[in-house]
């Protein structure tokens, strides 16, 4: 292996390890499920109806919380997204299809709260293959005008876990899934917009290339990421400033079908290796 690659690699391996770390201290913090504003009245104002953009939900991946987007919240509202929900799903979950049943009185209900007509989500590993089933499979792309997936196994997982395959949501993440299948299934005239961000040094996506999502009924950007892995996906200022693009994107090219990068030039976002 060239030294700039086993460089670029172990300064990954130090930030992954960082980054759990501070994962681990702040999960106390985001078991309690965030609480919403509550609901306008029928003769009160609508709150943020006028500024700050579509609402943005936030989907965690598997065995995490809402605490994983406390800096990409912090990096939204900066910049003007000021309607910003991070939703947990039930640690009980055993089945993907049940969480993204769940997602869609939950996106209605942020939508009541803002008098907005649309959200953008981003959902993390897991978390977008939930909000992606939520809007190809469940009819979410009425709602939903732009899903930011990060490190998400859009063709499934192959990483090697002890024990990992006893969870239904590890098998469904598996390739040939069940669940892989219906989402490879044709989607015609599905109005979402997708996004997704992998990584060339992500270790829970094996191969790296299976976080890429390729469809052909689906517009689709791939943004590659360098440098950085899974568990920072979330957190890196590079990849926030990733996402906050894709979001302030009008995608006014969304006319039909758009193949595997929907008429896009594939993106590269340097990670760890080139942004200190």
């Amino acid at each position: 292996m060239e030294f700039a690659k086993v460089t670029a690699l172990l300064k990954a391996t130090t930030l992954e390890a960082a980054v759990l770390t501070g994962r681990l201290a702040l999960y106390p913090s985001g078991i309690v499920p965030e609480r919403l504003a509550p609901a306008p009245t029928e003769d009160g104002p609508v709150s943020l109806a006028g500024d700050g953009g579509r609402p943005v939900v936030l989907l965690h991946g598997f065995v995490d919380n809402r605490s994983v987007f406390l800096l990409l919240r912090r990096a939204l509202a900066r910049h003007g997204r000021h309607s910003v929900v991070s939703l947990d799903y039930s640690p009980l979950t055993c089945d993907l299809r049940t969480a993204a049943e769940a997602l869609g009185p939950r996106i209605e209900a942020v939508l009541a709260r803002t008098g907005r007509a649309e959200v953008d989500l981003v959902g993390h590993s897991l978390g977008g293959l939930i909000a992606r089933y939520h809007v190809q499979c469940l009819g979410g792309d009425a709602r939903v005008r732009t899903l930011v997936t990060l490190g998400t196994p859009h063709a499934g997982t192959s990483v090697a876990a002890p024990l990992a395959d006893a969870h239904p949501l590890v098998r469904q993440m598996r390739p040939g899934s069940e669940v892989l299948r219906e989402l490879a299934a044709p989607a015609p005239g599905c109005r979402t917009r997708f996004v997704s961000f992998w990584s060339d040094l992500d270790r829970i996506m094996v191969p790296v290339e299976t976080a890429r999502l390729d469809h052909p009924d689906l517009l689709v950007h791939n943004v590659r990421v360098s440098g950085i892995g899974h568990l920072a996906l979330p957190v890196h200022p590079t990849v926030a400033t990733g996402v906050l693009t894709a979001l302030d994107a009008d995608g006014a090219e969304a006319d039909g079908a758009g193949g595997a990068d929907g008429g896009l030039s594939e993106g590269t976002a340097e990670g760890a290796s080139s942004v200190a």
